[in-house]
């Protein structure tokens, strides 16, 4: 489905809501999401992972860090989602929304002893391990506890793959994981250590990855191992084959099918009789939203230059400004004209408050509502209130229904925690 769409009157829906209904109710900058998308994109993957045997059972977990929202959670985890968690906050998101704790896994390369024992104490499925340093402090930790929790081993497979060097987390040179080697002798340690239980391996290699082949690669090295634990008397029942598939951002883009991708996961595990786990996030939340924005001004120049000067900001909206992304930008209601170039900013008192430059844009004025596509994912989670500006608030759309399920905070509220 295409969630957000022209009705026959030319202006831009969300399912069934108009966009210019909801900028003239909860005014712009404002995200919205599609309920309808969010649970295509879950069951499309969940569907292609139980078409192979080999990966019955097969947890998904969404990736918190890439839309936080409760209400995008709660969506999710009524589907029968899991949540991968990278701090205690988002676990406490992923339970507030109704994800149950065995549904969650809790990764991330610098966990704090005190989200540790929030972990242990939560009875989260798994603590993936990075590092041996992080592996004592857990024994600690889980001996304190009285417990002996669940871990699995992320692996570095040196193997890098993304669509940024910035979002790239598998490579040699990356911090996340620990080498092949290492992770070899921090399994033997765990096994031997009653404070905690290894039960499987991980690997996470990048994001926006739209080639298979790092995967097939990743994967290949997991299977290895897990031969060889296993050849020395390990219990290996579990491999978190980790996320990072990439959606289509520019027009004509095709990312690789599930189909393939699950094929590809089924063949990586077959006859190694493991629960498999996936950390998707952006392939999930991505198309389902979009950032709705209004236009302040076109300022022209005399070399013929033409800013389009949004009231959303890069605060709004980090991707351009940190990693060069491109979003496809479009009016809510089209105008008649040829096509102008604009340079499309934000109001932040930087240069690198620049959404994109020589865009080819249909006649845009003061007033108009543009929306920027596949926003759904690392758009509002890594907004912020530089220049004093309010957190933008966000939508969600089910059907014909609609409510704002992030409100935009007031000043008061803004500074209310400050002394």
């Amino acid at each position: 489905m295409d969630a957000f769409s022209a009705k026959d009157d030319g202006a831009l829906f969300a399912e069934g809501v108009s966009l210019e209904t909801l900028a003239d109710a909860v005014g712009t900058p404002v995200y919205v999401y599609s309920a309808g998308k969010l649970r295509e994109r879950y069951r499309a993957l969940a569907d292609s992972l139980a078409g192979q045997p080999a990966l019955a059972g097969a947890l998904v977990a969404f990736a918190v860090k890439s839309n936080p929202n409760l209400s995008v959670l709660g969506v999710l985890g009524q589907q029968g989602c899991g949540a991968d968690t990278v701090s205690e906050g988002e676990i406490r998101r992923a339970m507030t929304a109704g994800i149950p704790a065995d549904r969650i896994v809790f990764s991330g390369v610098g966990k704090t002893d005190a989200e540790l024992a929030f972990a242990i104490r939560s009875g989260v499925r798994q603590i993936n391990v990075e590092s041996a340093p992080e592996l004592e402090r857990l024994i600690a930790v889980a001996a304190t506890e009285g417990a002996s929790p669940a871990i699995v081993f992320r692996v570095n497979p040196a193997v890098g793959a993304g669509g940024h060097e910035k979002i790239t987390t598998g490579g040699e040179g990356d911090k996340f994981g620990a080498p092949v080697a290492e992770v070899m002798a921090l399994y033997a340690r765990a096994a031997a250590s009653p404070h905690v239980t290894p039960v499987g391996l991980a690997c996470h290699i990048g994001s926006q990855i739209t080639d298979l082949t790092p995967l097939k690669a990743a994967w290949a090295v997991l299977r290895a191992m897990t031969m060889e634990l296993r050849a020395q008397g390990l219990s290996v029942e579990r491999l978190d084959l980790g996320g990072g598939l990439g959606v289509p951002y520019r027009p004509g883009e095709t990312p690789p099918s599930l189909a393939d991708y699950a094929a590809l996961a089924a063949e990586a595990v077959e006859g190694l009789n493991v629960e498999a786990a996936f950390e998707p996030g952006r392939m999930i939340s991505a198309e389902a939203g979009v950032l709705l924005a209004s236009a302040i001004q076109v300022t022209e120049r005399p070399d013929g230059r033409r800013f389009l000067v949004l009231d959303a900001a890069m605060n709004d909206l980090m991707r351009p400004a940190l990693y060069d992304a491109f979003h496809a930008i479009e009016p809510v209601r089209w105008r008649d004209g040829s096509a102008r170039l604009y340079d499309v900013v934000g109001p932040v008192c930087e240069s690198g408050d620049t959404f994109a430059k020589g865009r080819d844009l249909p006649p845009i004025q003061a007033g108009d509502r543009v929306v920027f596509r596949t926003a759904g994912a690392y758009g509002a989670a890594m907004s912020n209130q530089y220049n004093s500006r309010p957190l933008v608030p966000e939508v969600l759309v089910d059907g014909d229904a609609w409510r704002v399920v992030r409100k935009r905070p007031t000043f008061d509220e803004m500074v209310a925690a400050e002394t």
